[in-house]
């Protein structure tokens, strides 16, 4: 998991925060214990929603998220955001997670849903579970998608300027089941984006 926070967050958005990290490393937690599981579903032409289905569990019925919540429009937006999953912190601040597979980089479905959460008057946190590889049908890495996507998110972090209307994403890691050494694969990841 990779988190990044706004700069120069209040004491209430500070106390917040404290309460969207919990529910970030029960959900790390829950995929890492499930992996097995995950792994026999995340492969090569599978379903998005395959993925999905497992992480929904504990999303939905442990953690109370609601699945395909539609976000309603204030202030004149247009948009009919509807998220995989939303959770309500207080009135008017939630959680958005969304559950990405093969499109999260080639289709720019992580920056779609930085932009959801950006609109949404009701959402400031995102988790964005996505995978660390994608495969090919002869079982070898198409892509890697992970790392591309925090180096994607990292940029409207860290800089008032470049920053969006979000407090924090979390975005974590599903389907590394060829990756016997992880150190050594991120090592890999990180040379080749370089």
């Amino acid at each position: 998991m990779r988190r990044f926070v706004r700069t120069d967050p209040s004491s209430e958005e500070t106390v917040e925060l404290a309460k969207v990290v919990q529910l970030a490393e029960l959900l790390e937690q829950y995929i890492n214990e499930n992996e097995a599981e995950i792994d026999e579903v995340h492969v090569f032409r599978a379903q998005s929603g395959a993925v999905q289905g497992v992480i929904s569990r504990l999303l939905k019925d442990g953690l109370g998220f609601g699945e395909e919540v539609v976000i309603r429009p204030a202030h004149g937006l247009v948009t009919r955001a509807r998220p995989d999953f939303f959770y309500a912190l207080s009135p008017g601040r939630g959680v958005i997670a969304e559950v990405e597979r093969g499109g999260t980089t080639t289709n720019n479905h992580d920056l779609k849903d930085l932009w959801k959460a950006h609109i949404s008057p009701s959402a400031q946190h995102l988790f964005l579970i996505v995978p660390v590889v994608n495969w090919r049908e002869d079982g070898s890495v198409r892509e890697k998608p992970f790392q591309l996507v925090c180096h994607r998110l990292a940029a409207f972090f860290g800089d008032p300027r470049r920053e969006v209307d979000v407090l924090s994403v979390h975005v974590l890691g599903y389907g590394g089941r060829a990756l016997s050494d992880p150190v050594a694969f991120d090592s890999q990841i990180s040379d080749s984006q370089e």
